[in-house]
């Protein structure tokens, strides 16, 4: 392998042309030949005891060529990419510029970690919002529990709106009984939407041991064989219940809590609220800074830093899916998207996350930041903890020179947050002689979701 030429590129890159020596590809074709020959017919020839060159005749001489560069351009590149001593980041672009006999040349642009430029990164400031908890809030947090107490109960009178029917019903077309169309003390609530438009709605009125015919038209998108169609439903209820809620007193409190009193249970309902809504405004206030952190910092990203970070979310992703017992593709298919939608979903979170990376190694390396070996040790010993493994697994599955990267970003993190101040967030600096910029109408576009989840 030798580098030819070196050349520097915008957004952080640099293109290499690399030439592989005539002996090393013609290695390569020999070794694809070997492996492919046994699958070759060529007239006169046992299978797979075809020479080369009689192939090669047959074929051309580069029959052989394609997976050979396959073969011998990675490591050529990786040798390359180290005697220049580059920080590769992202996937390379290759082209092949010759290649015969002699060898062959390809030029690779390769995405090198850019240096992040910081304004500053002490004493940012954001708003931090004021956390309170008002007895209506409390009343909320209380409902989840009344709704689950709660009972239906027979009541003698015409079914009503959020009332549950007890009925025997059977649908028929054009007075035929038809498949699925039939069902007995079925439970439906009124007023919520689960059966075909139109049915609950005439249930709606009818009493115990009544029964009543029903017109009903399917939707045009209903399933093939009753799509828009007009059928009729017999229906017969059997009883009416209504929700009876219980009384919320410190009884109530006993039976769904460990409180004896429905104050001390009020009490610890609040006191939890006020936890959640402090810890989510404090994450707001510190992901607010470091936001900042990323707006004043200058940095050209390259395209392929970014799509290996989308690739590491989607493959992320696309594990705890599995962890689900949800294949990767079968989600898709559930939510009509295509790989291309779900990467587009997936890299505005990943260029957030590159940003956030490369602001807080530039902290790091103004602040001279390290990971110790104590501190390696300790967090070894608590993530083997954590997932309840050896530390010999937890070393086998992290390399340590991640997990000190990890350590040291967090150290970083911690620095920019911990000497931030709660205020008005900065107004944006204008350059000297900036105009201000015109208002247009922007198309409308949908805004893509920084990351997919799995419901």
């Amino acid at each position: 392998m030798k580098v030819t030429s070196v050349e520097k590129k915008e957004k952080s890159t640099v293109e290499l042309t690399i030439q592989v020596e005539a002996e090393v590809f013609e290695a390569a074709v020999q070794k694809v030949y070997l492996k492919n020959r046994g699958r070759i017919n060529v007239p006169g020839f046992r299978k797979g005891k075809a020479p080369r060159k009689i192939i090669e005749g047959m074929y051309g001489a580069g029959v052989f060529y394609e997976d050979a560069i396959n073969d011998v351009y990675p490591a050529a590149y990786d040798e390359a990419v180290k005697e220049q001593g580059l920080d590769d980041v992202g996937y390379p672009k290759m082209e092949i510029v010759e290649v015969g006999k002699e060898g062959f040349t390809f030029k690779a642009l390769v995405s090198v970690r850019p240096e992040a430029r910081l304004s500053e990164y002490k004493g940012l400031t954001a708003p931090k919002e004021e956390v309170k908890v008002t007895e209506q809030d409390i009343d909320e947090e209380l409902k989840p529990y009344i709704e689950r107490a709660t009972r239906l109960v027979s009541v003698k009178r015409k079914a009503k709106k959020g009332d549950t029917a007890v009925i025997d019903f059977e649908g028929f077309d054009n007075g035929t009984p038809f498949e699925g169309g039939k069902g007995e003390n079925h439970d439906l609530k009124l007023g919520a939407g689960m059966f075909v438009p139109g049915f609950e709605e005439q249930v709606i009125g009818m009493k115990a041991g009544e029964e009543k015919d029903i017109d009903i038209t399917f939707p045009e998108d209903y399933h093939a064989d009753l799509a828009g169609k007009a059928v009729v439903f017999h229906v017969k209820v059997n009883e009416v219940k209504e929700p009876q809620a219980p009384e919320v007193d410190d009884e109530f409190a006993k039976d769904v809590s460990e409180f004896e009193t429905l104050a001390e249970f009020r009490g610890d309902l609040g006191e939890k609220l006020q936890a959640r809504r402090e810890a989510q405004a404090k994450s707001d206030f510190e992901n607010a800074i470091l936001e900042q952190l990323v707006e004043g910092m200058e940095c050209e990203i390259p395209d392929g830093m970014v799509e290996s970070q989308t690739d590491r979310l989607m493959d992320d992703y696309a594990m705890r899916l599995q962890s689900q017992g949800i294949p990767m593709d079968q989600y898709m298919s559930m939510m009509g998207m295509t790989p291309e939608m779900m990467r587009a979903s997936a890299k505005p979170a990943a260029l957030k996350q590159v940003q956030t990376e490369l602001a807080l190694t530039a902290v790091a390396k103004a602040e001279g930041l390290e990971a110790s070996a104590e501190e390696y040790e300790a967090e070894v010993a608590k993530l083997a903890e954590q997932y309840n493994i050896s530390a010999e697994q937890v070393r086998a599955a992290v390399p340590e020179a991640d997990m000190k990267k990890d350590l040291v970003l967090r150290k970083a993190s911690e620095l920019v947050i911990s000497s931030a101040k709660e205020g008005k967030k900065p107004a944006a600096k204008k350059e000297a002689g900036e105009e201000k910029p015109k208002r247009t109408r922007a198309k409308k576009t949908e805004e893509p979701k920084e990351e997919p989840k799995a419901e």
